[in-house]
């Protein structure tokens, strides 16, 4: 936003398992800390972070649109734009639908209640996959009003890292090295992958990267210890150690499998992006939106169920050739395919958004 030269004052929650330390160099107005998977806790938070929008001297008089990120930023900047910015269009930003929303109980239907009250009051809705769109916000909430995509592609604040010039070349009789990078969070992948690493033995090394969850993943130092071909390597930096990553790698795992018939086979995940700009090959379960993506724009490759025997099939019939030829092929795809640029931004919030 800042890009396309919009002066920008943000209210954001901090939580504990990333970015703790993270300093905006913009406004910004604190609405505390709030725990991860705590939603009661979240409710009096929610009343927290509303007041103290409401008491900061940061918030502009006046905005050409307030953009709020996820349901409990919604509820606050909808509470907010009714007492302070009446007529402000809001935009609602959706990355992920929480279990919360998509549940049968009472607790699903509450919140899918509160959550339709709210989209007939905005004046876009902006997500990072049509999947969000068709198999949630139509067919269960019964939205049809305005929709923009942003695709969660690779953002560089300043020059892009380099994409390789050529694809890497493999030692001859080398294990094939599978990288998970990203969030680290996903149980069943995490499952699946360590049994492929069982089955494959010394034909495989798997290298994890990134942030673990470990609310999600509590036995995750116990799976890894024990197989001498998995590595976990740590956090690391946006973007810039992203080039490191992905060269240390053959293909990638990016499938999100943690909320499986929801969530995770609607979405688009960051890592498909990341991986094709670097020209790693990345592997999805081909009846998700992430595998529908890879096999639709060639961007990978896909197993037929999310399963170690389906992973380990594929990953023992691909030999060097192959898998540079996978490499080249994204190599040689635009840029555009894997980078936002504040353009797109701009053309997907105009329906909303003066410019500047």
């Amino acid at each position: 936003m800042r890009a396309l030269g919009h002066e920008v004052t943000t209210a954001a929650f901090r939580r504990g398992n990333m970015n703790a330390d993270f300093a905006p160099d913009w406004t910004n107005i604190d609405l505390g800390f709030v725990e991860n998977e705590s939603f009661l806790r979240r409710i009096p938070a929610l009343v927290r972070g509303l007041w103290r929008v409401l008491r900061s001297a940061e918030v502009p008089h006046a905005a050409d649109a307030i953009i709020a990120r996820n349901f409990d930023l919604l509820a606050i900047a909808w509470a907010a734009r009714l007492l302070r910015h009446r007529g402000t269009p809001l935009v609602y930003e959706c990355l992920d639908i929480h279990g919360r929303f998509t549940g049968k109980g009472v607790i699903g239907r509450v919140m899918r209640w509160a959550e339709r009250r709210l989209l007939g009051r905005i004046g876009l809705l902006l997500v990072s996959s049509p999947g969000f769109v068709s198999q949630y916000f139509q067919a269960a909430q019964g939205y049809d009003g305005p929709v923009a995509i942003i695709e969660n592609k690779l953002w560089f604040e300043a020059d892009p890292q380099p994409r390789p010039q050529a694809a890497p070349i493999r030692e001859p009789g080398a294990p094939l090295t599978l990288g998970w990078v990203g969030s680290i969070r996903c149980q069943p992948s995490l499952d699946i992958l360590m049994q492929t690493a069982d089955l494959m033995g010394d034909r495989l090394t798997i290298r994890i990267h990134g942030n673990v969850h470990r609310h999600a993943l509590p036995d995750f130092d116990g799976q890894i210890a024990p197989r001498a071909n998995v590595g976990y390597f740590g956090p690391y930096a946006y973007p810039d150690d992203l080039a490191g990553i992905y060269a240390g790698c053959d293909l990638v795992w990016a499938q999100d499998l943690w909320q499986r018939g929801g969530n995770s086979d609607w979405l688009l995940p960051n890592r498909i992006y990341e991986a094709g700009w670097f020209g790693c090959p990345p592997v999805a379960v081909a009846d998700t939106q992430t595998g529908r993506k890879l096999r639709g724009d060639g961007l990978g490759l896909t197993i037929d169920a999310p399963e170690a025997g389906k992973l380990a099939d594929l990953l023992q019939t691909l030999d060097a050739r192959q898998v540079a030829a996978l490499s080249e092929r994204l190599l040689a795809m635009p840029e555009r395919a894997f980078r936002l640029v504040p353009e797109d931004v701009g053309k997907a919030l105009a329906p909303v958004l003066r410019e500047p």
